[in-house]
C-alpha cells in the first residue's frame, strides 16, 4: 500500500541515528557523525527548512478558504480544539519527562504539537489519491491552510513566551515588534513585490524570493521568534500571479533543491537527536501509545464533529478527520523548535516522533478504508 515519500525519508532519518544504526554499529555510527560535524549539518538542514517553510507559504492559498469558509471553518476550529485540548489535559502526566521546562509554554508547546496538520503532506496524498479536485479534497486543503495559520501563528507567541522567560526579553516588546513586523510586510513589502513581479525573468524572481525568504527569517529570529516563521509568513504574503507557468517553474526550481538535497539532511538530522531506545529505558511506551491514541481520536474526532455538525456526511467526516491526522514533516520541525529551546526533553521528542511518523502511516490506509475507491467512480 502506497504511502507519501515523506514516510521513507523519517524512517531512513530513524535508521541513522542512535535508535538503529548507533545500537547496531556504534564505532560506525561515531565515524559517520561525529560531534564535530554537527553544527554543520545542523546549519545546512536550518537553511533547507527556512527553503521549505517558505515554499509552504507559497502555496498555501487563503483565497480557498472563503469558497468553503462554513464547513472547513467548523471542521478546522474542532480538528484543533480537541486536540489542543488533549495535549493540555496530557501536560501534567508528561511534564514529568521534561521538568526543566516551565509549565506554561510546555502546556501550550504540547497541545499545538498535537493539533499540528502537514499541509505539504496532506497535498501530496490528496494528488497521489485523485481527490484534489473534489470537495473533500477542497475542503481538506482549507481547513489544513487554517491549521498552519493557528498553529505557527501559537508556535511564535510560545517561542517569543519562552525565550522571554529564559532571558531578560519582554514579551510585550516580543508582540510590539512581531506586530511592526507585519504590518511592514504586509503593507510595505508586499505593494512592492506586487509592482516589480510583473516585471521579473523568472530567474530574477527566484533570487528576489531568496533574498526575501531569508531577510524575512533574519528578522523574525532578530525579533525573538524563530527564523522558519519569517520565511512561511513572507511566502504567505508574495503576491499572487496569473502566470501559473512562470510560477510553477519558479516552484520547481526552488522545489528541486530544497526537497532533494537540503531537507534529507533535516531528516538525518532529527533521525540523530531522536533515540526510541529512551522511551523503552524510561518505560514511557504506555505514555508513548497515550499520546498517539489522544492526536489520532483529537484530531479525527475533532474534524468529524465539526463536518458532522455543517451536514458534510459522516463517512466525508471520517475521511476529512482521517486526511487532517497527517502530521509528517511539519510536525518534526516544531518538534525541532521544541528540542533546542529545552522544552522538550530527548526521551518526550522521541516519542513525539514517533506519534507523527505513526499518524502519518495510518492516513493512507484509514482514508482508504473509510472512502474505497469503487464507491467514488465519478470523482476518479
Amino acid at each position: 500500500m502506497s504511502q507519501p515519500p515523506v514516510i521513507g525519508e523519517i524512517i531512513a532519518g530513524l535508521l541513522l541515528g542512535p535508535t538503529f544504526l548507533g545500537w547496531l554499529a556504534p564505532s560506525w555510527y561515531e565515524q559517520l557523525f561525529p560531534a564535530s560535524s554537527l553544527p554543520a549539518l545542523n546549519g545546512l538542514s536550518q537553511i533547507g527548512l527556512v527553503l521549505f517553510m517558505f515554499l509552504v507559504g507559497l502555496r498555501l492559498d487563503l483565497s480557498e478558504v472563503s469558497g468553503f469558509r462554513h464547513v472547513a471553518g467548523m471542521a478546522g476550529l474542532f480538528s484543533i480544539a480537541v486536540p489542543f485540548s488533549a495535549g493540555l489535559a496530557l501536560a501534567g502526566p508528561l511534564h514529568a519527562f521534561a521538568p526543566q521546562s516551565p509549565m506554561l509554554p510546555f502546556s501550550l508547546f504540547l497541545a499545538v504539537s498535537m493539533s499540528i496538520t502537514a499541509f505539504p503532506v496532506l497535498a501530496r496524498i490528496l494528488r497521489d489519491e485523485g481527490l484534489t479536485e473534489t470537495r473533500l479534497g477542497h475542503i481538506a486543503i482549507t481547513c489544513a491552510a487554517l491549521n498552519d495559520v493557528c498553529a505557527w501563528t501559537l508556535l511564535a507567541w510560545i517561542v517569543a513566551l519562552t525565550r522571554s522567560a529564559d532571558g531578560n526579553v519582554s514579551i510585550l516588546g516580543t508582540i510590539a515588534t512581531v506586530g511592526a513586523y507585519g504590518l511592514i510586510m504586509t503593507f510595505a513589502v508586499r505593494p512592492a513585490l506586487r509592482l516589480l513581479t510583473h516585471r521579473f525573468q523568472v530567474a530574477n524572481e527566484l533570487q528576489v524570493m531568496l533574498v526575501i525568504a531569508f531577510l524575512s527569517s533574519w528578522a523574525t529570529e532578530s525579533i525573538g521568534i524563530h527564523a522558519f516563521f519569517g520565511a512561511f509568513f513572507a511566502g504567505v504574503l508574495w503576491p499572487r500571479v496569473e502566470d501559473t507557468g512562470t510560477r510553477d517553474d519558479v516552484f520547481s526550481k526552488l522545489d528541486a533543491v530544497t526537497m532533494t538535497v537540503l531537507i534529507p539532511l533535516f531528516f538525518g538530522y532529527t533521525g540523530i537527536r531522536t533515540n526510541l531506545g529512551l522511551i523503552l529505558g524510561a518505560g514511557a511506551w504506555p505514555y508513548a501509545v497515550v499520546i498517539i491514541a489522544a492526536a489520532t481520536i483529537g484530531k479525527v474526532g475533532g474534524a468529524f464533529l465539526g463536518g458532522v455538525i455543517m451536514r458534510f456526511g459522516v463517512r466525508d467526516s471520517l475521511a476529512l478527520g482521517a486526511l487532517l491526522n497527517t502530521r509528517g514533516l511539519v510536525e518534526l520541525i516544531a518538534l525541532n523548535v521544541g528540542l533546542d529551546l529545552g522544552i522538550l526533553s530527548p526521551a518526550l521528542f522521541s516519542m513525539m516522533v514517533l506519534m507523527a511518523l505513526t499518524t502519518t502511516l495510518m492516513t493512507v490506509p484509514l482514508l482508504r478504508y473509510i472512502r474505497p475507491e469503487e464507491r467514488y467512480p465519478e470523482e476518479q
